[in-house]
């Protein structure tokens, strides 16, 4: 072993060889009238910041366009002396016989210590804040005005544009690229020399890339959507620390090579990942391949299929435990890895648990053929607008561009909106290429005559059958009545590819209607058929797709097919009833996708259904559901009749981000949904469930005959079911007399439950009830959301019309603090990295000072018994009941009650730890200490100091955070009380039924 680090330690010390010249992919600049081409000197020496920065600017201020986009740079070495910002929906390529560089001279002014950026992606006022709330800290100089790039910044990207960072630039980083949809870099050279790294704060998809030196190749946080981040055919050579860093960034990778560095993926202390690759490999990399942190956290799900190593003796390393995984010899093959929490099947809840599969190798296999094509070069791209084409937003170019098919095997479509009113028929070698997918467009008018009326599905471009067919950078839109339309159907082989596609639509306000943008008022959701369709034995590879249209009944649909198809960073979202849906399909893996449902076009949809399928991958896959979603959903994942299904590394989640000012100042914070989806996956044909809603591993089996009948879920004995129908249950509170109340908040009513009198209604004339305490007098203390920053206010619920305002005021010693029994609390999308250290903060800490903070006023009830803190409110959207509020309280399932100097439990979701912690001034919570190894929606403690923790199902622990045992419940428990006589029943409230079972 000694030998072998004196070896490494020779390799790093030595100069580093030259690395090979890279080759320019667009040797001459597509004909595009509007384009930007950069006027600088490109020699290396003069200062050719301003120059590109004027190119960027203008393009971004086309109104012709809409602002935004494409840039060419020619060949040359352009010398910057401050960050460039990439403007929001700006694509800048480099073009001519040699890639550009952007160059970093030695010791350039700005760039020596904290973290500098030579290229910096922008956003613009997301939430209208009016300035932006936490600045990029990266730029040089500093400038408070600037935007970071979120999750709007779209189709920003940078491609066949070379870095160089000279000496003297140890805080230098290549590109700051927080971004989301159709954000990418592709084939760049970063040569970091002094610098920190090449990518810092990442986002979306990259691939084509190779760092050489630097500290790190890439640095990076949680992407701006908190989505995946999807990196392919790239290359690390010579990092001093490690290839790559990074925590919560859901990295994919596919066909990525790392060498010569002491680590290959460095998970940050005490943070996790959800980190998938495959195609991996790891040559002369001296410390581990991978190193894992938070190893037993459900955020850690780690997992490799074909890893291969080369003179690297330790293929894992798990930070706190000090485990290794060691490999088997010199070289060594990890056909499959997986480290997280398993489930053994479904319906059954997980455990912890690391699975490998490796061998020695005798010889080394060669690298994998790039998952990605390149394009063919600019040289055989047929102009669509020289023949015939016009891309004028009126004149139909159906006939003109499918002259341009048939004729050419490459067509490539300048900046325009292309009409049509047929289908566009591609050859099996065809390749049709735009560079930029929300400024060039297919669309259709309202009311084609082809597409309308019932039928079968008419494509507006669709493939012929086989072959190895492309589409590159374009924008469809299948307009808004249009029934039999589809924007794609895809039959080509598994050659061929779909790359950097969006599909359009219009923004949906009203049930059943659409409207803006000269949308035709009867458009509605879910009237058209689906966005992409992959049929009749297509495949092939689909990478960096998004597919946001609600009118269609599906974004991404894939039937009767067994050839392969190979799925990147696809983006499913907005549908009415379903984003992705595979029917009678074998043979697929879906790699980093990505489903959301908005609050009006997307309460009603599942995130994935399979119909009749099998041998199928999802890895790293997100189910997320909109921060603002008040409806509840029972599954993100339908099976029907479907098995040989192998989940990894699977997140259902619904919190965002939200930018906000006010005049306690700006910040970046984070509010948690109460309606994710309640599982994560459902199993129609068996009748079984996934509870979990992080793990790391599932397989499902073959498929096998429906039973003669589908079994409920199991419950524990004894757990009662004490009424149902409601539309969805929380903020419930316990009186003297052990009686439950709760509330209904959709149908804005309070309800009670005794034993002597069952099931009662309160009120049913509340405004926009949320959580509910109870004073020493019996009075309910009423949180509700109305009004710009929530309101509360009291009943007596023996006379509910008996309503009293409640003001802010000061707390007062004698008041018992009412505070959320569930937070969400990591701190999560702002730069969390020390300028100095480069040791990004605690995770922990960032929960430890929220539940520090003292409320300075309080909602106190008219006996002055019990005091809700006024939490900090959020808004979106206007100031009347229509907006979304948030506030710690407001997120919560329920309020837990203590006074000054007592001990409190609480959940903090974001770590799925359950923590116990002293109230003090303002509500304040000191000594916080982990007292349970699971945390989620509720906890509540028992008679004898047994803890009961809501998280799938309820998990019981004895005092000292021992599992004792769990309660299987019919539904997903939300909120956990103990009341009843004697205080001897533990209430279970679900979203649409109230449980019971006694202790």
């Amino acid at each position: 072993m000694k030998v072998h680090s004196l070896l490494f330690a020779a390799i790093l010390l030595a100069p580093m060889p030259a690395a090979a010249q890279s080759t320019s992919v667009f040797l001459t600049a597509p004909d595009d009238p509007r384009a930007v081409t950069v006027r600088g000197i490109g020699d290396g020496r003069a200062d050719d910041t301003a120059a590109i920065q004027r190119a960027i600017d203008a393009v971004a201020a086309d109104r012709q366009s809409g602002g935004g986009g494409v840039v060419f740079l020619p060949s040359g070495r352009y010398r910057i002396s401050r960050t460039l910002f990439l403007r929001s929906g700006v694509r800048m390529f480099g073009v001519g016989p040699t890639r550009p560089v952007l160059l970093l001279a030695d010791h350039t002014p700005g760039y020596a210590s904290g973290i500098g950026a030579m290229l910096s992606f922008t956003g613009e006022d997301q939430y209208r804040a009016g300035k932006p709330p936490v600045p990029p800290p990266t730029s040089v100089p500093a400038n408070d005005a600037v935007f970071d790039a979120t999750s709007t910044t779209f189709y920003s990207a940078l491609a066949n544009v070379d870095f160089e960072i000279g000496e003297g630039n140890a805080g230098a980083v290549a590109v700051r690229f927080r971004v989301a949809q159709h954000g990418f870099l592709r084939h760049i050279d970063f040569r970091l020399g002094s610098g920190f790294a090449g990518i810092y704060q990442a986002g979306n998809e990259a691939d084509n890339l190779r760092f050489f030196g630097g500290r790190y190749g890439i640095v990076t946080e949680k992407t701006s959507p908190a989505w995946q981040f999807t990196l392919i055919d790239s290359e690390f050579t010579g990092q001093r620390d490690a290839a790559i860093r990074e925590h919560e960034v859901d990295l994919t990778l596919v066909n990525v090579a790392i060498r010569d560095t002491p680590v290959g993926i460095e998970i940050d202390r005490g943070y996790s990942d959800s980190l998938w690759g495959k195609n991996v490999r790891f040559e002369n990399v001296r410390d581990a391949g991978v190193v894992i942190s938070s190893e037993q956290s459900v955020f850690t799900q780690v997992g490799f299929d074909n890893a291969i190593g080369i003179n690297t003796p330790v293929f894992a390393r798990f930070r706190e435990s000090g485990r290794t995984i060691a490999g088997a010899g010199q070289q060594w093959r990890v056909a499959d890895f997986s480290h997280g929490l398993k489930l053994a099947r479904v319906g059954e809840m997980g455990r912890t648990a690391t699975d490998i599969t490796m061998s020695p190798l005798t010889t080394v296999p060669a690298r994998s053929a790039p998952a990605l094509p390149l394009l063919p070069p600019v040289s055989e791209w047929a102009n669509a607008r020289a023949l015939g084409a016009r891309g004028d937003d009126r004149t139909d170019d159906t006939a003109a561009l499918q002259r341009a098919v048939d004729k050419h095997r490459v067509v490539y479509l300048p900046t325009g909106r292309y009409r049509i009113s047929d289908t566009l028929k591609l050859r099996p070698d065809s390749v049709l290429i735009a560079l930029h997918p929300n400024r060039t467009q297919l669309y259709l008018p309202d009311n084609a005559p082809r597409f309308a009326g019932v039928g079968a599905a008419k494509a507006m471009v669709e493939s012929a059958k086989g072959g190895n067919a492309i589409v590159y950078g374009l924008g469809l839109y299948a307009g808004g009545v249009n029934p039999r339309a589809s924007n794609i159907i895809w039959r080509a082989g598994e050659g061929s590819m779909v790359n950097d596609v969006r599909i359009h639509g219009p923004v949906i306000y009203n049930q059943g209607k659409a409207s803006g943008g000269g949308i035709d008022p009867e458009a509605r959701w879910d009237g058209q058929k689906a966005s992409i369709w992959v049929t009749d034995g297509g495949g092939g590879t689909f990478n960096a797709i998004w597919t946001p249209n609600g009118l269609a009944s599906t974004g991404f649909y894939v039937s009767d097919t067994k050839t392969p198809g190979h799925v990147y960073e696809l983006s499913a979202e907005h549908h009415f009833k379903n984003e992705i849906v595979l029917r009678n399909v074998e043979n697929w893996e879906f790699l980093a996708p990505q489903t959301e449902q908005e609050v009006r076009d997307g309460v009603y949809a599942v995130s994935t259904e399979f119909h009749n399928s099998r041998n199928i991958l999802f890895a790293n896959y997100h189910g997320y559901r909109v921060t603002r979603t008040a409806k509840p959903m029972d599954t993100a994942v339908r099976l029907v009749n479907s098995g040989d299904i192998r989940f990894r590394n699977v997140h259902v989640n619904a919190e965002s981000a939200y930018a906000h000012c006010d005049t306690e100042g700006c910040g970046t914070f984070v509010r948690a949904s109460k309606y994710p989806f309640e599982n994560a996956i459902r199993d129609l044909t068996t009748g079984q469930e996934v509870r979990e809603r992080e793990f790391a591993k599932l397989d499902v089996p073959a498929a096998t005959p429906r039973p003669a009948t589908v079994a409920a879920v199991p419950a524990t004995p004894g757990v009662t079911r004490l009424a149902d129908g409601f539309y969805s249950i929380a903020g419930g509170a316990i009186d003297a007399q052990g009686k439950l109340y709760f509330i209904d908040r959709f149908h804005q009513r309070i309800h009670g439950w005794s034993a002597a009198e069952g099931l009662t209604t309160v009120s049913q004339a509340s405004l926009d009830p949320v959580n509910l305490t109870i004073d020493r007098s019996g009075r309910l203390l009423i949180l509700s959301s109305a009004g710009r920053d929530g309101t509360v206010y009291s009943i007596d619920p023996r006379a509910p019309d008996d309503v009293r305002a409640i003001p802010a005021t000061s707390f007062r010693s004698e008041n018992a603090i009412a505070l959320p029994v569930n937070v969400w609390a990591n701190g999560e999308f702002a730069d969390r990295i020390d300028q100095k250290t480069y040791a990004f903060l605690p995770l922990s800490s960032f929960f430890t000072s929220k539940m520090a903070e003292a409320k300075r006023q309080a909602y106190v009830s008219p006996d002055g018994s019990v005091a809700i803190p006024a939490f900090r409110v959020w808004n979106q959207g206007p100031d009347d009941h229509q907006g979304w509020r948030w506030s710690d309280t407001l997120d919560s399932y329920g309020l837990v009650t203590a006074r000054m100097g007592e001990r409190v439990t609480l959940t903090n979701a974001s770590e799925n730890l359950t923590y116990s912690g002293r109230v003090t001034t303002g509500g304040a919570l000191t000594d916080l200490r982990v007292v349970a190894p699971r945390g989620g929606e509720s906890v509540v403690r028992g008679p004898g100091g047994e803890l009961y923790v809501a998280n799938g199902q309820i998990w019981v622990y004895d005092k000292d955070g021992r599992e004792i045992r769990r309660i299987d419940v019919p539904e997903r428990p939300l909120q956990l009380l103990i009341g009843g006589k004697e205080s001897r029943t533990l209430f279970i409230l679900a979203h649409h039924a109230l449980y019971a079972i006694d202790l």
